[in-house]
């Protein structure tokens, strides 16, 4: 008789190294290793030999790199969303994809169930099983670190179980940071990053971006179009969405850009400190957000701040498949309707600079805004618009004046300067 299948979510590295022979040894399933390439520039024959050797029934390699860009990551920038300000979610954005891609497995292979190697503190068993929720509820998730048959508490344990049965260990012990790498960005978390009162080893840790101080003294332009808010073109070259989020990551990792090192409030209630890597998201970031500054009026960008604000926070907590999400990007697909052009920066030393910028929507208009005195703008017409807008304030203050408190008439509000 046939088992029972189980799609894993196998990346080749120590988590999910350990849970192939762990599945087999705890549960009675096949086990189906779904490897999804999201731009980590991993050796996926390799990483698919790996899977089978240490007992997988089969492994399948998705190439999900264009898709995660242009369905993920653009309406992300679109939106502007960051969380807590800094974090340009790029770990947030992929595991709805993933999650996806391996219910779309469990699907074609007819599995019962989906495990993942997201431990129990973080955030990505959150993402994960969210997704799965929204489209196989049916499904039963192993998640290896909650399980009660799971004994291993760190990851020197899951590297003495490889090592105790003569599985090779997938990375080096002095380089064992807990590390997630799309085209988008690469996060660093563990080692000296787990005392907030250690400076990052950046030299050590970086892969994407040279160290600030050791970037070009020169720095460098990079010049963006955008058509409807997605960029389409660097430096006058018309590129899709793999080859310009590459070419901005080049461009971005040797001027030292998109470097932050953030203590973040993590889904299940505690902190956690990480750096994260990010030099051509940061980039596209800046643009986009140059470009809005010239394209949408100052009702549209305020409220839109707003969006960004609670999509940042449904992104980062997995709920990317929800009716609130789907209607905020929606509200961000009009607001880009005019969000067109181009916006030039400057890198420098890991700073990111404006450098121009230009639209056939720009509402930022030369006649208008002049120093000079000009036909659309008489600066008369100002009193009458300052006398209704501060009308409110005028009525309080002649209301505190008639009762004798309040700031227009206490001193404690309005106090005697010296004279001489």
């Amino acid at each position: 008789m046939a088992k029972e299948k189980v799609i894993l979510a196998y990346s080749g590295g120590l988590d999910t190294t350990v849970i192939i022979p762990w599945l087999k040894e705890h549960y009675d399933y096949d086990v189906i290793a779904v490897c999804i390439d999201l731009g980590q520039g991993d050796d996926w024959p390799v990483i698919k030999k790996r899977a089978l050797d240490t007992g997988a029934t089969a492994c399948y390699v998705v190439d999900a790199r264009e898709e995660y860009i242009t369905d993920f990551v653009f309406p992300a920038v679109q939106a502007n969303a960051v969380y807590e300000d800094r974090y340009l979610l790029g770990t947030s954005t992929a595991r709805p994809l993933i999650a996806k891609i391996l219910v779309e497995y469990a699907r074609q292979e007819g599995a019962v169930a989906i495990s993942h190697g997201a431990t129990g503190k973080g955030n990505d068993q959150i993402r994960f099983e969210l997704t799965i929720k929204a489209f196989a509820p049916d499904l039963k998730i192993i998640a290896a670190w909650r399980d009660p048959k799971w004994d291993m508490d760190s990851r020197e344990a899951e590297i003495a179980y490889l090592e105790k049965r003569n599985i090779p260990v997938p990375m080096k012990k002095d380089q064992s940071y807990s590390r997630d790498e799309n085209i988008f960005h690469l996060s660093h978390e563990g080692l000296e990053l787990e005392e907030t009162k250690n400076e990052p080893n950046w030299k050590h840790m970086l892969q994407l971006t040279t160290v600030p101080e050791e970037a070009p003294e020169a720095g460098e332009y990079v010049e963006i179009a955008f058509e409807k808010g997605v960029p389409v073109s660097v430096n006058g070259k018309k590129m899709g969405a793999l080859e310009l989020m590459q070419e901005l990551n080049t461009i971005g990792g040797r001027n030292g850009v998109g470097l932050i090192d953030i203590v973040e409030n993590r889904v299940v209630g505690m902190k956690s400190r990480g750096v994260y890597e990010t030099p051509g998201g940061s980039i596209l970031y800046f643009a986009h957000e140059q470009l809005e500054h010239l394209c949408l009026d100052r009702d549209t960008y305020f409220f839109k701040q707003h969006i960004a604000l609670k999509m940042s926070e449904l992104i980062y907590n997995g709920r990317w498949y929800t009716t609130l999400m789907e209607s905020l990007k929606a509200f961000v697909a009009v607001t880009q309707e005019k969000v067109t052009g181009w916006v030039r920066v400057k890198l420098y030393k890991g700073s990111i600079r404006g450098a121009g910028s230009g639209s056939p929507y720009s509402l930022y208009n030369e006649k208008i805004a002049s120093f000079t005195t000009g036909e659309l703008y008489n600066h008369h017409d100002a009193e009458g618009f300052i006398n209704l807008f501060g009308l409110p304030l005028k009525v309080r203050a002649l209301m505190e004046q008639a009762n004798g408190s309040g700031q227009a008439v206490d001193t404690d509000y309005l106090k005697k300067r010296p004279t001489r």
